[in-house]
This record gives structure tokens, sequence and C-alpha cells, in this order.
């Protein structure tokens, strides 16, 4: 028995019998079974019961045995004096709050629905990646596209803890914020760590000031990222640090340590250098980008605004001073999908949500359904499953769902783990 289960049975009154009574013989009415607390205290908030002929407002502490409460030191702790009942599973001890005041008991040991605990214990007991995973198939499509929903709207306001917390750090500035969160995302994973860093020490309002000149976004990126630090032969690579170190001592730089960035199993076109040269090239001639992509009214317009592909130098290079075949250096469909799912569409819904602007939020899902699906390890476990997964809204959804409750077995806080256990 866990206390988390008998929480669920608490707040959803899943109880053999409607006619229960304290261990004293009084009748309990559940008025409102009171708010469930995350945080420190009683379990639940602001509960209301009829005792007997009195109707008692407080708080519900839960326990798996009566004396966890002295366990817990609950009797010396005033938080816990307006606890109206103590609900248990075993009662094995009276307990009393700091003021000495008896607390009253209801026992649920002959309450428990064996089956609802069996199908419980079958749920968090199991092992696989997906614990409800034999029951998926009773699940029908209302249910699991209803919860979706939420899945994807937690999900963006998770996403969202990292826009919040840099529009601190950044005064309110959106385009500051936008620019760190689009190129941590140009990392793709692999190198997020030291594209966000280079952004945090190369201030945007630095690129803007030399957005129409591409040589110069390039050698401040290249510069800051630690590419230009080292003895560099040919002349196009020698004209970047050279203008590298101008810039550098003119706006007070200090480059990030190149060895943080990762070139094991990457293919050519994903190298850092790469993926830089890119980011200038974005950057380059697209005033106000932030703007034209949270205001863009189609996902065609985003996608024109992140086409991206390298020339001159770059045709035939994939790193500095070492000369390579000539090869496209196109974003692919793939990484600007990534870019919209994890910058653009989270950035749009967040600026829609704090401006008021209802309408920005709603496009930013509407993105999502259009996107394709993802495609990784989670995504194919849930397909091998019966689920299907055809757009991104789905797989971040699926994603979701995965990180935050079948990893956690957090079946009792799942939709589909309450219409298993409740069928």
């Amino acid at each position: 028995m866990k206390e988390e289960f008998l929480h669920y049975i608490w707040q959803f009154q899943l109880l053999n019998s409607i006619e229960l009574t304290t261990n004293a013989g009084d009748a309990i009415q559940v008025i409102k079974t009171g708010e469930k607390n995350t945080n420190a205290g009683p379990d639940f908030f602001s509960g209301q019961l009829k005792i007997g002929k009195t109707i008692w407002a407080g708080n519900i502490e839960i326990h798996i045995n009566s004396s966890d409460w002295n366990k817990h030191k609950h009797q010396d702790d005033s938080a816990y004096d307006n606890v109206i009942l103590h609900v248990v599973f075993n009662h094995d001890t009276e307990v009393f709050t700091s003021k000495n005041r008896k607390i009253q008991v209801l026992e649920l040991a002959n309450l428990v629905n064996e089956t609802l605990f069996e199908k419980y214990q079958s749920l968090v007991g199991e092992k696989r990646k997906i614990p409800c995973q034999h029951f998926l198939p009773t699940i029908d499509g209302f249910t699991l596209r209803n919860w979706q929903d939420r899945l994807v709207v937690e999900r963006l306001e998770r996403k969202a803890d990292e826009i919040v917390n840099s529009l601190e750090e950044t005064v309110n500035d959106w385009e500051e914020t936008f620019f760190r969160l689009l190129a941590k995302n140009f990392g793709f994973k692999v190198n997020a760590l030291p594209f966000e860093l280079v952004a945090k020490s190369l201030p945007y309002k630095y690129l803007k000031k030399h957005n129409d000149n591409l040589f110069q976004l390039e050698s401040l990126l290249l510069g800051q990222a630690g590419y230009l630090e080292t003895e560099l032969v040919d002349d196009y690579s020698m004209s970047l640090q050279k203008e590298y170190c101008f810039l550098k001592t003119k706006f007070n730089l200090k480059p990030i340590e190149n060895h943080l960035w990762k070139m094991l199993r990457l293919r050519p076109s994903n190298f850092p250098t790469i993926r830089l040269v890119q980011f200038a090239k974005l950057i380059h001639g697209s005033a106000y980008l932030f703007s034209k992509c949270v205001e863009s009214s189609s996902l065609m317009e985003v996608r024109k605004l992140l086409d991206v592909h390298l020339s001159g130098y770059w045709e035939n290079h994939f790193q500095l001073d070492k000369p390579s075949f000539i090869r496209s250096k196109k974003l692919g469909e793939l990484s600007v999908n990534t870019l919209i799912i994890n910058t653009i569409v989270p950035l749009m819904f967040q600026f829609g949500k704090r401006k008021n602007k209802p309408e920005r939020m709603e496009k930013a899902v509407e993105f999502l359904h259009e996107i394709k699906a993802e495609r990784n390890s989670i995504i194919s476990n849930w397909e091998s499953n019966g689920i299907k997964v055809e757009s991104s809204f789905v797989s971040q959804a699926m994603i979701q769902l995965k990180n935050e409750y079948c990893d956690k077995v957090r079946c009792l806080d799942c939709a589909l783990g309450n219409k298993i256990l409740r069928d």
C-alpha cells in the first residue's frame, strides 16, 4: 500500500461504501474532499465534513498507519492543528495536535476495492517503459485525444519556464530571449549548451549593429565559440580572425572554451562550425526576426524565414582551414521542424499569453498540428503499442506523457491511468 493510492481513493471517493464512520462510531458525510496539496503541510486543504451532527471545515491528513502522524512529528507542528480528519489504511494508535486535541480517524482497510487496488499494483509495479502498455487497447479515442490536448499545453507551459527566466534576466527583452532560445536549439541537443553559452556571451544588440555584414557576423559567432583562438592559415580564416580581434576589443568580449563543442559521431553537415555560420546567415539581413516569427500567419512564412543555405567559402568547407568536397549546406526539413517546435511555437504561445493575444496561442498550437511528427525512440515505442502519431502535436503530447508520467510512474495523475482504474 502506498500513500499516493490512498490520496487517490480519498480525492475521488472510490470507496466500497458511502456510509462512512469514524473509529469512534460517528457517521461521516463528505461534503468537500478538499484541495490536494502538493507542497508541505496537510495533504488536502479546505475540506468540509459532517461528523455526527457537527459540520467541520479544515484540512485532511492521510497516512498508511495512524502512528505515521507521530513519526512525521505532526504532533509538534502547529501547521497540522486544523486537521479535522485523519484518513489511514490501518488505525494503530490515537493521535493529537500540538494543542492536544484528539484527531478523528477514518480507517480504510475494509473500504478499499480489491479489484481497484490490484489494477493499481499492476500499473505501478510494471517494469515496462509504458506501465499501462497492456491496457492501451482499452483506451477510447475520446479519452486519449482530450488527454493529448492537455499534455500539449503542459509541455508548452514547461518550456515557458525557460522563456520566463530569460525574460527576467534580460529585463523583458523579447528579442534577446528569442536570440538565446534560437541559439540553444541551433545546437540540436548535442551542442545546445555551448551554443547557449555563446549567445549569453554575445548580446544580440552587438549582432544587430552588424546585421548587414555577414562576414562580421561569422567572425563574431565563430570567435565567441573559440574557433578563432588558434593559428589559422588560409586567407578567409585569417581574415575572420583579424576581424574578430577588432570586434572582440570593441565589445570587450570573452570567448567560451572551444573544448565544450562536441564533434564525435556528428555528420559534417552538423559540425558546430556549420551550425554557427548558418546561424549567422539567419541573422544576416533579417531585421525584426522575432516579430516576423511570432506574428506569422502561416507555417510557410516561418519556413521561409528559416530558409538558410551557405555559399562562398562554406560551399567546400565544413571547418576552417580544411577544404572538402562541394556540398549543399542548407538547413534540412527536419532541422527546420525542430527549430519551429522547440523555439517558434513556445515563444509564440508564451508571447500570446503574456500580451493577451489568444490568437497567437491558437496559431502556435495550429502549427504543431501542421508539422509532421518527430521521429525518436519514444515515438517509436508508442507507435509499436498502437498509438498513431502523425503530427508534432501528438508527438509532443506523447513525449510529455512518457517523460512526466510514465517515467515517474504517475499513473494516478494520468487520464489514461484513471480510465484504466475506473473501468
